[in-house]
């Protein structure tokens, strides 16, 4: 009965993820790289840059065998029969522009669990400008479940919709690249913001160290040196949507206190912190 029971919970997490082969098989030329540096099992945090809303879809796709869990905002699992899918996906939810420990510890959970988080650190779309200074949420994650950090670079998914289907049937076929770099754990003796804020910067780093010049944004070389990251303010909608929190020190459990704010993956597909203030330590 349990072995019918995870057979079914996968089944629509496989269906979808072979929908979403197939479909970047047919009409895009899709190339992953690094998919070695994958850890065959245990606990793993994903960290990407954000281009398109399918960028979630195609980090799994790309990650096959590993299942992934990706942060969502709330909204999402609201919605009629697209809520249920998001549920089967194995995404969880994020509450936006509060405080939601709860989301904290599901993908704690589910790191101890031996299982995949994937997060999106900028939080929401560059569509192309360059990577926006990120929050420090995921790496927080990472260092309270002293998980291994693989950045995830993505290149060529902000394609036109549904142009590209005509240009894969033409054999005009956009090239979309996933590159998964080499694992590395966030050291800290007590994950508070500066570590946090630290983390942040080294995982974006990585990320950008494998992308062309013009998608690095504020992680580019005029900022080596620097620590870039951004701390929200409590209490407004942010002007650029971030993924994070402002950061307090861990309670007995290893949480942060109840007034920090934890969210990921705004805009469209995910959820996003408070208001946000860039930071850049030099």
């Amino acid at each position: 009965m349990t072995a019918i029971k995870r057979l079914l919970h996968s089944l629509p997490y496989a269906a979808s993820t072979t929908l979403t082969r197939l479909v970047l098989f047919t009409f895009a030329r899709w190339e992953v790289h690094g998919r070695e540096h994958l850890p065959a099992d245990g606990p793993l945090v994903l960290v990407a840059n954000h281009l398109d809303n399918l960028d979630p879809p195609l980090v799994a796709a790309s990650a096959r065998p590993r299942r992934v869990h990706p942060m969502a905002k709330r909204e999402l699992f609201e919605v009629p029969l697209v809520g249920w899918w998001f549920w089967a996906y194995g995404a969880f939810p994020v509450r936006r522009f509060s405080s939601d420990m709860g989301a904290l510890r599901v993908a704690r959970n589910y790191l101890r669990n031996g299982e995949v988080v994937l997060m999106f650190p900028e939080g929401t779309r560059s569509r192309g400008a360059g990577m926006r200074a990120a929050l420090p949420g995921a790496a927080m994650v990472a260092l309270l479940a002293k998980a291994p950090v693989v950045p995830v670079a993505i290149t060529g998914s902000r394609v036109r919709k549904p142009h590209v289907f005509w240009a894969g049937l033409l054999r005009r076929r956009p090239r979309i690249t996933v590159t998964f770099g080499e694992p590395f754990m966030l050291d800290a003796k007590v994950p508070g913001a500066d570590a946090a804020e630290a983390g942040t910067d080294r995982m974006m780093r990585a990320i950008a160290a494998m992308l062309p010049e013009e998608l690095r944004g504020v992680y580019g070389e005029e900022t080596s040196g620097e620590v870039v990251a951004v701390r929200a303010r409590d209490g407004k909608r942010p002007a650029r949507p971030a993924d994070g929190a402002p950061i307090a020190e861990p309670e007995a459990d290893g949480l942060p206190e109840a007034d920090a704010t934890f969210d990921a993956n705004g805009d469209g597909d995910g959820a996003s912190g408070g208001d946000g203030e860039q930071r850049r330590d030099g």
